[in-house]
């Protein structure tokens, strides 16, 4: 089984910004080097507690400091966006670092609902045409001029990156379906349905010009330690991060463990912090192989793709090797 990394660049408890670009940096050179299939950043905006705003440069600096694992954006937040300008951008990438980059699409607008209006000059973007956004994407990205406009997106090369289109519904995977490309389920978004999506996608898929079979994985929070104990101290930071953002309230960096010890929880947070659960993989590193294990053989998938925010930093470093060297 395949194991891949998602770094959101969380902005820890009194780090800075620049301090949280690298740690992303520090990790995606650690998870290369234990043997991790793909590192993914994702594109949010607007907020104080993840780092990651634009996606595509990120990745520019990530490929250039690693040297084996293949690095893409989860997502893309193509309604917002040219599918040339797009296009070109990931050229220049695949030109860069060939058969090493992937692009993820979403269609979330990555952030409070004002940011539809900042990204699209006041104006919310057509949500409707983004399924011809993504066709037009994967023709440009392969050579086609889609528009017959005499319009290429350059540089020409021989191979694309793969088009992975990302999504927490049954809706996106009917679509990736659709449109033959792969697809991912945000299983640490939606816990619920997420095997009947992946099942329709495979269903449903349709060959394209990107590929002639299904591909698909899911990811999900984990949190790893040397014993069960501890895993559960460090994982009590993301219920206490995870309860704060549901609630629209403090989202100014993630908590500490100790933290989140002191905090005195309702009733009803004590409820939302065990459903949130169904949405993460906390254990000692045998808990988290069976159950990764597990989860990849509910979603019919080869691949799982991992989330890990941990105070401290250190600890999600140590989160990722302890997982590493269950598998190997």
């Amino acid at each position: 089984m395949k194991l891949s990394v998602l770094d959101q660049t969380p902005i820890l408890a009194g780090v800075s910004p620049q301090e949280a670009f690298r740690q992303t940096t520090e990790l995606a050179k650690h998870v290369d080097s234990l043997g991790f299939h793909r590192y993914w950043v994702s594109e949010h905006h607007s907020t104080e507690s993840l780092a990651g705003s634009a996606p595509e440069i990120l990745i520019t600096h990530l490929a250039a400091n690693t040297k084996h694992i293949r690095v893409g954006t989860g997502g893309i937040l193509l309604p917002h966006y040219s599918a040339y300008k797009v296009a070109e951008a990931f050229r220049v990438l695949e030109s860069l670092y060939p058969e090493r980059i992937d692009l993820g699409l979403g269609r979330a607008p990555g952030g409070m609902p004002n940011v539809n209006l900042a990204l699209n000059r006041g104006e919310h973007p057509q949500v409707e045409y983004y399924p011809q956004q993504v066709q037009e994407l994967m023709s440009y990205l392969h050579g086609k001029d889609p528009n017959n406009l005499h319009v290429y997106a350059t540089p020409k090369g021989e191979t694309a990156p793969p088009i992975w289109m990302l999504g927490s519904s049954g809706t996106s995977a009917r679509l990736a379906a659709e449109l033959g490309v792969s697809y991912s389920f945000a299983h640490f978004i939606n816990g619920y349905g997420g095997t009947r999506a992946m099942e329709r996608y495979n269903n449903y898929f349709q060959p394209s010009a990107q590929q002639t079979h299904p591909e698909g994985f899911v990811s999900i929070f984990v949190v790893c330690a040397e014993t069960e104990e501890k895993a559960e101290y460090l994982a009590s930071s993301l219920d206490l991060a995870i309860l704060r953002i549901e609630q629209g309230g403090n989202r100014h960096g993630f908590p500490t463990p100790e933290e989140a010890s002191q905090y005195e929880y309702s009733v009803f947070e004590q409820q939302r912090v065990r459903e949130n659960r169904g949405r993460m993989i906390v254990g000692d590193p045998q808990q988290v192989k069976k159950e990764l294990e597990a989860l990849a053989k509910a979603y019919d998938v080869n691949e799982v793709m991992i989330n890990t925010i941990v105070n401290p930093f250190e600890e999600r470093l140590r989160s990722y090797s302890l997982i590493a060297e269950a598998f190997q």
